[in-house]
């Protein structure tokens, strides 16, 4: 198990990263990087030698971010968007901001395919849905986003 070890204390950080930017706050993202490693330590033996150990652990976050998301069937909405210094830690406020406002799946779509860079095929796999889904949920996401941001420039 030092291997497993290694590999938490070397890819963790960009982990926890990775489920901020799905989960949308630092607790869930927390909970999703602790169960998804909770599920590669059981794997572990049997992943190491066969696969992408961080590609497995992705996996596991998306699948369980978007299980999340169909046991609750809503969106939980905020008065206001939290003060600006939490977001900078991991990128640009606004369009953050922007995200937070997409479903979780659309949101889901766009991490895998703008911050992994994957294609929607592997997308589709990790999701359990058509490729047309996947190029769908995203022309919708983008699209929300491009109105957000032209409705904000016209004020």
């Amino acid at each position: 198990m030092e291997d497993f070890d290694e590999f938490v204390r070397a890819r963790g950080d960009a982990l926890l990263r990775y489920g901020y930017v799905l989960a949308g706050n630092s607790e869930d993202a927390a909970d999703l990087v602790q169960e998804a490693l909770a599920r590669l330590g059981d794997a572990w033996p049997r992943v190491r030698k066969k696969h992408d150990p961080e590609g497995y652990v992705r996996t596991i976050m998306v699948r369980l971010h978007i299980k999340s998301w169909r046991r609750r069937h809503r969106e939980d909405l905020v008065a206001a968007v939290p003060e600006r210094g939490e977001h900078d830690r991991y990128g640009d406020a606004a369009l953050w901001a922007g995200l937070q406002e997409l479903p979780r799946k659309q949101r889901a779509v766009l991490v895998l395919r703008y911050y992994e860079d994957l294609p929607d095929k592997e997308i589709a796999e990790i999701l359990g849905v058509s490729r047309g889904t996947v190029r769908s949920q995203a022309a919708r996401a983008l699209d929300k986003l491009r109105i957000k941001r032209v409705f904000q420039e016209a004020r």
